[in-house]
């Protein structure tokens, strides 16, 4: 008894080392990656100050705080940031409510699947920036046109890629559940639809940025205010302080909507 007490406080050591070791390779991860970015600002800086490179065209992190600060105070910043998450959110729901739905109606009825499948794949090759133009003359410079640029953009790959991931479900757990005389329903929902959630939040990640990309899209072809209207702005008016600016919010919206997910997806999964 105290021979095997001994042997299980050994390995619980040896977890707890591994698992230590492994919390110290990521925040090493997390440190290197933190002090590549500040010296990528530092060298910025040093560049635009000492007009190694130009520094109206260049700007400087300086004068893009600065930028950031003033739209702070006139809350002008808080409408375009507002608008634009606004937009992307309303996109992913709209996106994942309807592909979800169409992947099961794909799933369940498999002649209509070899149907629409060729038409799927085409559209989903399109280039969605094409579309852009003719939604404006269609719908106007309108939330409306924002959203459906947005949705047009992720749409057909989102079906494709949660149809292709039901599709792949384990035949013999399908087959067992048909055994025991459950219906359709129950495959779907015992089985297909808990053995997709991995792929089912990977395709989420991927799509709350390529929503995003898809409002920016539009926001340059047609809206009234959002980031996509400051970068397109400021880049007609040479304020490239507010062009750089929103790009780089642009790049933090994006990192903040996937670590969202991510912990969403180690919340549900676990």
């Amino acid at each position: 008894m105290n021979h095997a007490q001994r042997t299980q406080s050994e390995i619980s050591k040896e977890q707890q080392d591994y698992l230590d070791s492994q919390k110290m390779g990521e925040i090493k991860v997390r440190l290197i990656q933190i002090l590549i970015f500040v010296a990528f600002l530092c060298l910025w800086q040093f560049c635009s100050s000492k007009e190694i490179i130009n520094p109206f065209i260049f700007s400087s992190p300086e004068r893009i705080f600065i930028c950031f600060c003033q739209m702070v105070v006139d809350k002008s910043l808080f409408r375009h940031v507002g608008l634009t998450l606004m937009e992307t959110f309303i996109s992913f729901f709209l996106v994942f409510s309807i592909s979800i739905g169409f992947s099961v109606l794909l799933w369940w009825n498999q002649t209509f699947a070899h149907i629409l499948e060729p038409y799927l794949v085409i559209l989903n090759s399109l280039p969605k920036s094409a579309l852009a133009p003719l939604l404006l003359v269609w719908f106007g410079a309108t939330i409306k046109m924002i959203l459906i640029t947005a949705v047009s953009v992720v749409i057909f790959g989102s079906i494709l890629n949660i149809y292709t991931g039901f599709q792949e479900t384990d035949p013999d757990k399908i087959m067992l559940i048909r055994t025991l005389r459950g219906s359709k329903w129950h495959c779907l929902k015992l089985v297909v639809i808990p053995s997709s959630v991995p792929i089912l939040f990977g395709v989420m990640k991927a799509n709350i940025g390529l929503c995003l990309v898809g409002v920016i899209i539009a926001e340059f072809m047609g809206a009234k205010a959002g980031l996509g209207y400051l970068i397109i702005y400021s880049s007609q008016v040479f304020k490239l302080d507010w062009l750089l600016m929103s790009v780089i919010l642009l790049c933090l919206m994006a990192m903040g909507l996937y670590a969202i997910l991510g912990k969403l997806e180690k919340v549900l999964v676990r």
